[in-house]
């Protein structure tokens, strides 16, 4: 399958699609206003996630995937952030156990974890971690340990 962007998740092949428990409906971006489902396919990023998926055994719920740029800046993203580059999602904590997650992704291969209130940001970016408010306190009483020192 062609990596690259296509301007609407539509135009995917899904006869070349090798991930079962996503779809590119999922991971585009899904604003409806400054573009028309922008998506990015990237094969390395896929194959983490799936495998994430893997690992925990049961459905993950994506909150975030691609973001267009005027998108990302209308959410207050990052201006560099890794869902414009489409190799990143926030997924949903509930019902899931977070030390559970955080390890899974880890194991899945995600380098950069940012830790929400109700949500971490997964991407296979270089390796950092970051917090967003209110985030800190949940994870550390959570892992038993500062995530962002890890």
């Amino acid at each position: 399958m062609k990596s690259g962007l296509f301007a609407n998740y539509r135009e995917i092949d899904m006869n070349g699609w090798r991930w079962p428990h996503f779809d590119p409906v999922e991971l585009h971006c899904d604003c409806s206003k400054h573009c028309k489902g922008e998506y990015f396919h990237d094969e390395k990023f896929l194959d983490a996630l799936e495998k994430l998926r893997l690992i925990m055994g049961s459905p993950i719920v994506i909150n975030s995937g691609r973001r267009c740029p005027k998108h990302n800046k209308a959410v207050g993203g990052a201006s560099q952030s890794m869902h414009m580059k489409s190799i990143a999602v926030d997924i949903k904590i509930a019902p899931h156990d977070r030390k559970k997650l955080y390890e899974a992704a880890i194991a899945a291969g995600f380098n950069g974890l940012g830790f929400g209130v109700n949500f971490l940001h997964v991407d296979v970016g270089v390796r950092r971690r970051w917090t967003y408010l209110g985030g800190l306190a949940i994870w550390k009483r959570a892992l038993g340990f500062d995530p962002v020192k890890r």
